[in-house]
């Protein structure tokens, strides 16, 4: 039975995994990939130092990358990796496999085992590999093929993104207009305004323990950043944000949020879908 534990390193999340092999349908340890770029992932897999700069003959049969990226990304690589050929051919598995496994939940999840895994690829590797996702999280969701699993997290995260800023918004109303946070809260979690922002993350400090509202905004994940300039996948620097946001961690997870909001308004432009309130939530945190 695999065994995972997650740490958090900073801002990116990684996964030390001990396997019995044995009781794997895999013989060899899985690779599996933790980043917050497009750029570092491809980087990772096929930069000088890559996972597949070993010629074309690889020991892992399973890569499994659970970075939050482009599903152009995650499909590019998937295609990379089946083009590789095994070191040791074991069984049926001539080549090696990859499969793309974005989780949700973020570090109160990750430290709690209870991660939510959304994953693309080929649907007997993600059946084969599912005890290693379920050893780490409570949910494993097979979304279809390759890129799929970077699909629902990105949409997963716009929607997310879009309900935080109705809600923020309702509640500063509320309050300018002398009802409680709490208050409101209780309100919205009994009716039709009810969301995980509401009652799993809600925004405000003091309405819900354990969460980052509730610790001056730290720990989302991570407690500071450097700088007040964070370059993202799609190489510009989000600016112009509140300084009085620079404060334990505010700016990263405004930057987080604006990051996924890219991938998505990125994708949404490739595929020629119009997704208006995609772009005005983008512009909200960014400007």
């Amino acid at each position: 039975m695999a065994m995972m534990k997650m740490k958090i390193y900073g801002y990116r999340l990684r996964a030390l995994l001990s396997t019995s092999l044995s009781s794997s349908p895999f013989h060899s340890v899985p690779s599996r990939t933790f980043s917050s770029s497009s750029f570092e992932v491809l980087n990772v897999y096929n930069g000088p130092d890559g996972l597949l700069q070993g010629g074309d003959l690889l020991t892992p049969q399973l890569f499994i990358d659970s970075s939050t990226i482009d599903p152009q990304t995650s499909r590019k690589l998937a295609v990379s990796v089946s083009n590789c050929i095994l070191k040791e051919k074991k069984e049926n598995w001539e080549n090696p496999v990859m499969l793309d496994a974005p989780v949700s939940g973020g570090v109160v999840a990750a430290e709690a085992g209870s991660l939510t895994f959304m994953v693309g690829g080929s649907e007997d590797v993600y059946l084969a590999a599912k005890s290693l996702l379920l050893s780490m999280g409570k949910n494993s969701i097979f979304c279809g093929g390759p890129g799929n699993g970077s699909v629902a997290k990105i949409c997963n995260n716009l929607a997310m993104a879009i309900s935080m800023l109705g809600l923020s918004e309702a509640l500063a109303l509320g309050q300018s207009l002398g009802i409680t946070a709490s208050t409101l809260t209780k309100i919205f979690n009994s009716s039709s305004a009810r969301c995980w922002s509401s009652d799993s993350y809600n925004p405000v400090p003091g309405v819900m323990q354990g969460v980052p509202s509730s610790r001056n905004y730290s720990g989302g994940f991570a407690s500071k950043l450097m700088s007040l300039t964070l370059t993202l996948d799609f190489n510009f620097p989000i600016s112009g944000l509140p300084l009085d946001l620079s404060e334990d961690g505010n700016i990263f997870i405004l930057t987080m949020q604006a990051k996924d909001l890219n991938l998505a308004a990125a994708s949404a432009e490739e595929v020629g879908q119009r997704c208006p309130l995609t772009f005005l939530a983008q512009n909200m945190y960014v400007s």
